[in-house]
């Protein structure tokens, strides 16, 4: 199970219009170690600036990594997330994530970073089965 819901939320979703709020609240408190990286990095981009903050450390545990995946990988919380702290999600290697600003004059960087190229450069042999 991706996420913790609430009987309220469900009932929520059950009669169709759902509060972003309380659904970004959901995968905070389901999703705790990826809330924390999205939400470090978030703060270490206002605090440093640039086109980009990203982490390059794996997560301790398999039960991180997949909170990871779990919320990078699904649509609707990705988006609820970037949405929350007004930035764009990119992620590589089951653990690179990275925040980039709404901004457009680092769209070139974000392109980059998304690449097949920086996909393949971003390879090792310790991350082959993460």
């Amino acid at each position: 199970m991706s996420l913790d819901v609430s009987p309220a939320l469900l009932a929520q979703a059950e009669r169709g219009e759902v509060d972003e709020a309380e659904f970004v609240d959901c995968v905070r408190t389901s999703l705790p170690y990826a809330w924390e990286m999205v939400s470090s990095l978030v703060a270490q981009l206002k605090v440093d600036g640039g086109d980009f903050a990203d982490n390059q450390t794996p997560p301790p545990s398999e039960k991180e990594r997949g909170q990871l995946l779990r919320a990078l990988a699904s649509d609707a919380i990705r988006g609820a997330l970037q949405r929350h702290f007004g930035v764009r999600l990119a992620f590589q290697n089951c653990h690179r994530v990275a925040v980039f600003p709404l901004d457009p004059a680092v769209d070139e960087r974000l392109t980059r970073f998304t690449s097949v190229r920086a996909q393949l450069l971003n390879q090792s042999p310790e991350l082959r089965d993460c």
